[in-house]
């Protein structure tokens, strides 16, 4: 079956800020040994590719200029957890940062800026930031919940077929369970609401923990009820199916 590639590795605070160390010190462990070279480790940070100005991506750690010293950084992203590590190499510092909340990914750019705020006496900056997306993040949801018809109407969760699939994604299993209409995928599933979107379609929309927001749109193709799936490159549409 088809995945987009990642790679994810199970560790702690306390482990990361080892590996973290070992960057500081250029490859060596605490006893003075050199477990890795300095010429390679250095090699990592190399600037291959611009993200920004006064950024760049190098072999899996990037570098930021913006506030006129050196960041490196590398950032991990999966379903419910986000991450960071941070080392300032002109101070000798680093830090590192683990969240298990998708909601997460809203402190990270704090949690640089305060770090940068401590070493380099900044301005206080970084906790007016977290407050601001917090109170952005609460307006937000409230407007798109305000949106949501949780659970689905009865009539328009009966007009759905019992299964749908697509040939790139698979299938969809449409049950009803506890009030609830729910979209079962095999190796995933979620409860879903529904929308009604500006253009007359009516979407329905994943919101369990780690798969919020997927929105299918009904629709018919052939004779065959749909449900389409749309990001910004693609468009993945499910067709009724035995």
């Amino acid at each position: 079956m088809p995945y987009r590639p990642a790679g994810g590795a199970w560790s702690s605070a306390h482990d990361l800020i080892k590996y973290v160390q070992l960057e500081l010190a250029r490859g060596k462990l605490p006893d003075g040994r050199q477990l890795v070279s300095e010429q390679n480790l250095l090699a990592r940070r190399a600037p291959g590719v611009p993200t920004g100005e006064d950024e760049s991506y190098g072999m899996g750690l990037s570098e930021d200029h913006r506030t006129g010293v050196s960041v490196v950084e590398h950032g991990g992203s999966m379903a419910g957890y986000k991450s960071n590590i941070l080392l300032l190499p002109d101070a000798g510092v680093g830090a590192v940062i683990l969240t298990n909340a998708d909601e997460g990914q809203s402190l990270i750019g704090p949690f640089k800026r305060r770090l940068l705020e401590l070493v380099y006496d900044g301005r206080p900056e970084a906790a007016g930031n977290v407050a601001a997306s917090a109170a952005s993040q609460r307006a937000s949801l409230a407007k798109e919940r305000a949106k949501l018809v949780v659970p689905v109407a009865p009539k328009a969760a009966a007009a759905l077929a019992a299964r749908y699939t697509n040939p790139d994604l698979g299938h969809i299993d449409v049950r009803h369970e506890g009030g609830n209409l729910v979209f079962d995928f095999g190796l995933w599933r979620s409860a879903v609401a529904s929308r009604e979107n500006e253009d007359g379609t009516t979407a329905l929309i994943t919101f369990d923990p780690t798969s919020i927001g997927f929105p299918f749109v009904v629709g018919m193709q052939s004779g065959k009820r749909t449900l389409t799936l749309r990001d910004a490159q693609h468009e993945y549409v499910y067709v009724e199916s035995k």
